[in-house]
């Protein structure tokens, strides 16, 4: 039974005041280089972080051939390539376009689509939005009102796991494997689109249930509706999270906004907890067993950069062993998908010589960090070098000893902006003037560290670790190709 009106939506939890933006978004994109410490950088936006071997490749000889000889990977599932020259921005346009990466010029920014990574590959998944995510790629490139959006707009899909629903999405749809979708539905069975949805805007704690064969629409609904609440709030907001915290995007209005346009609505705010399954886990290297028996291998990237010849043996892998394709995951990874247990067993080897993450055990696999000296003027020092040094010395970030889990991810930062900083509770190695402050960024902590006006998240909550020390920040450049121990 549908609701004839959902109630008002529960309160967001407080948090510091949303920016006022009254500039124009400047992320960068494919087609909009940034300039950087080190060259040009290029943003190849990949929804659900898909590639097929042609466009892999592409990737790889653009960064050869244009770029710095290495790719880095984003928490976005995206690819970006540094060191580019002034004058590449039509040779890098044509050979994307060649590789069909840039299906529309216009809006291949706002192409935002985060999806579970293991999804369809996991032989416990019970759907795979991936066919939703390649759904909303199309209707977001036809629709003016969407390139409106900005290039750090969100939409994430998940597959009932959890493992992208906590990312910070702007739209965020979590398949329900309990609810089947309308006989008539033409989708295959066990797919995603066999089943429905819960929409959820920012915040909002507040959920619409969508039908399968709707969600795609909705989700591109939701993100029009926000467009004009943004205009109808006047505070130039890139994000839902940005609308004035007294006046916030609310399951009621898209909502409406979903009934104007036929697609109907289930309003929930007490959604169950989830089925006990034994999902396997996307953060993790190593392989994933299917249920036709065959294999996926997740591997992960150190410190999101790889080189040419890194990617070129992934993409082989692929090309001979799997099922041609690669996947990208937001925590650095990449999933080659389809091998036979025995070539599975045999690859992940050679990947873990090539120097790719390939243990969960792995110290590598909870440290990231943004780009840092030379590659970004800001930075106060070269953190990627500190990092590799520490973790080639064994040295760990200490655990708070006032109950913050231990095995948080380590985020290092050459200045205040924290760029690509982890979501939920993270470690915050932070360089300041003095050396490196040491901070734990969780929930339960009211007090927020200092955090630049540039920056493009919400306040962050923290508590300086009491045990933790400052060094200070080194020149020692991380090693060429790192081995995970």
């Amino acid at each position: 039974m549908l609701a004839a009106m959902p109630p008002s939506p529960t309160p967001r939890p407080d948090r510091a005041g949303p920016p006022v933006r009254d500039r124009g978004d400047a992320c960068p994109g494919a087609l909009r280089l940034h300039s950087a410490a080190d060259g040009q950088l290029a943003r190849v936006r990949l929804p659900a972080g898909d590639l097929t071997e042609r466009q892999a490749i592409a990737l790889g000889d653009a960064a050869e051939r244009l770029g710095d000889g290495h790719l880095s990977l984003t928490s976005r599932g995206n690819v970006e390539l540094r060191g580019l020259p002034d004058d590449c921005g039509h040779r890098l346009a044509d050979l994307l376009a060649d590789a069909r990466l840039l299906p529309s010029v216009r809006h291949e920014r706002i192409r935002n689509v985060l999806a579970s990574p293991l999804a369809g590959l996991d032989r416990h998944t019970p759907s795979d939005v991936r066919l939703w995510a390649r759904s909303l790629d199309a209707l977001l490139c036809a629709s003016e009102p969407a390139t409106a959006l900005s290039g750090r707009f969100l939409f994430v899909l998940d597959d009932g796991r959890d493992d992208v629903a906590g990312l910070g999405g702007d739209v965020s749809l979590l398949a329900e494997s309990g609810r089947r979708a309308p006989e008539h539905t033409s989708y295959p069975p066990g797919s995603a689109s066999g089943y429905g949805a819960l929409l959820r805007v920012g915040d909002d704690r507040a959920a619409l249930r969508i039908a399968a064969d709707d969600v795609p629409r909705a989700a591109l609904t939701a993100a029009e509706c926000f467009l004009a609440a943004a205009a109808e709030r006047g505070d130039g907001a890139w994000r839902v999270r940005e609308l004035p915290a007294a006046r916030p995007l609310t399951a009621r209005e898209v909502w409406d906004a979903l009934r104007t346009v036929g697609i109907a609505a289930e309003y929930t705010d007490a959604v169950g907890p989830h089925p006990a399954v034994p999902y396997a886990d996307a953060t993790a290297p190593g392989p994933v067993e299917g249920s036709d028996g065959r294999r996926a291998l997740v591997v992960l990237a150190p410190l999101g950069r790889l080189s040419v010849v890194q990617w070129r043996l992934l993409t082989g892998i692929a090309a001979a062993d799997g099922s041609g394709a690669l996947r990208l995951t937001p925590w650095r990874g990449i999933v080659v998908p389809g091998l036979s247990a025995a070539a599975a067993d045999r690859r992940l080897r050679d990947l873990a010589t090539a120097g790719l993450i390939t243990d969960p055990a792995s110290p590598w696999r909870r440290v990231t960090a943004c780009t840092g000296l030379p590659g970004c003027a800001k930075s106060r020092t070269d953190v990627r070098g500190d990092a590799a040094t520490a973790l080639a010395g064994d040295s760990s970030v200490p655990a708070d000893s006032s109950g913050v889990p231990v095995g948080l991810p380590v985020h290092w930062s050459g200045c205040e902006r924290r760029c690509g900083h982890p979501h939920g509770a993270w470690v915050d190695v932070l360089a300041s003037p003095e050396g490196y402050r040491t901070t734990v960024v969780h929930p339960k902590y009211p007090a927020p560290p200092p955090v630049s006006r540039e920056t493009t998240e919400p306040a962050l909550v923290s508590r300086e670790t009491p045990t933790a020390s400052c060094s200070t920040p080194s020149s020692t450049p991380p090693p060429t190709t790192p081995r995970p121990q």
